[in-house]
């Protein structure tokens, strides 16, 4: 009896490819698109709109042959996305709505839609591979594995996946490159060969920021400051190596907690209307010029409504040797690769999508993990996510404090 797979059919190039390819393995295959939570104020016209997607994902399912499903996930991904962003920004952390989307969303309310169709597993178009062996106890255990095509790799997006939902996950084109997709498209004439890729939020599109912030977030004035390079604040990375500590839990929390900052700091030099709408490493958006080099953001208090600079993508207030998971906020993926309190161990890690996987040294401690970068590492901002790699593994992933 053929396995059944539901796929989930965004209307782009990527999730056509994947349909057509699961038939081709003999699979029984179900399109499912999936609605979510559209806002057409927020969103830059003609970068994703849900309509002419969904109208390709049915073309593409008419070729192919398959049964096309339109599931209404707008109420879900309202509580579990859009308003996890909200108070997220208004922290003043920096959230990832794409990881959430795929723990919350993909593999979970629509991998129980999926389940309800008495489907075998969910299907999607990421970029990314999946191994599974048997250990010695005889149970599987899945391996999430980068995509094969560097410059799509995907799984960092995967990172926050469980056992049990990577146990369900099939990505037929993780082994591809972009460029083999697109081909594999054209021959199969699918209506997606040539469509653009989509950008921005999960199933949303590119919006504007502080559009869509300001639907909940009221704008309120406040001063935008300068910090110089050589500011007291950054007294701790300019004693880096040479510092003494009492413990080795002293030096890795000394290394990893962040700057401080007081509202009398460095030098006012503008105003913005909200700190909630800015992010640690923005550049643009300051409205401030007239500095030999762009300001950017640093730090942003938002009980105080402040924000930091510094000029110049190297300015000390954006670089940091390391960074904190607290317990309650580490994942493993491979849950039998945990490290336990005390241990330590050197794997490689990245802070934001597309970015250089980076050596790293990582501490367990009863509070949580403790990392320590062979490099520093630029715009280090609470409530991002940190995925740990074993060569081209993904093991774990925590959210930053």
């Amino acid at each position: 009896m053929r396995k059944r797979v539901v796929v989930g059919l965004s209307g782009g190039v990527d999730s056509s490819v994947t349909a057509h390819l699961l038939i081709e393995q003999g699979y029984e295959v179900i399109a499912m698109f999936m609605r979510n939570w559209v806002d057409d104020s927020v969103i830059i016209s003609d970068e994703c709109p849900w309509v002419e997607d969904s109208n390709d994902a049915l073309a593409v399912a008419e070729k192919l042959g398959i049964p096309f499903h339109v599931i209404d996930l707008s109420e879900q991904y309202k509580e579990r996305i859009v308003d996890y962003m909200f108070r997220e920004y208004e922290k003043g952390r920096t959230p990832n709505p794409d990881i959430l989307c795929n723990r919350e969303v993909k593999f979970d309310i629509f991998l129980n839609a999926a389940m309800r169709l008495k489907a075998d597993y969910v299907a999607t178009g990421h970029y990314a591979q999946k191994e599974t062996f048997i250990n010695e106890e005889g149970k599987e255990v899945h391996k999430l594995i980068a995509g094969a095509d560097p410059g799509k790799d995907q799984s960092y997006f995967l990172c926050q996946l469980s056992q049990e939902q990577l146990g369900k996950a099939l990505f037929p084109i993780g082994h591809l490159q972009k460029s083999e997709v697109r081909k594999i498209a054209k021959e199969q004439d699918l209506i997606t060969a040539e469509k653009k890729d989509s950008q921005g939020l999960c199933f949303i599109g590119k919006v504007r920021l502080p559009d869509f912030l300001q639907q909940q977030l009221k704008p309120k004035t406040g001063e935008v400051r300068e910090l110089s390079e050589d500011a007291a604040n950054f007294e701790s990375l300019k004693t880096n190596g040479s510092a003494t500590f009492n413990s080795k839990i002293e030096e890795l929390i000394a290394l990893t907690t962040p700057y401080s900052y007081q509202p009398t700091d460095g030098k006012k030099v503008g105003e913005h209307n909200g700190a909630h709408y800015f992010t640690i490493g923005q550049r643009k958006g300051l409205g401030i010029g007239g500095t030999p080099e762009p300001l950017f953001v640093i730090e942003k208090d938002t009980d105080n409504n402040i924000i930091y600079t510094g000029q110049g993508e190297n300015h000390p207030g954006l670089l940091r040797k390391g960074l904190f998971v607290p317990k309650e906020e580490v994942h493993w993926v491979r849950p039998d690769l945990a490290l336990s309190a005390g241990e330590s161990k050197q794997y490689l890690a990245r802070i934001r999508y597309r970015q250089p996987l980076e050596p790293v040294e990582i501490y367990a401690e009863e509070e949580g993990l403790y990392f320590i970068f062979e490099n520093h590492q630029k715009g280090i901002a609470p409530g991002q996510f940190v995925a740990w790699y074993d060569d081209t593994e993904l093991i774990g992933s925590g959210e930053i404090a």
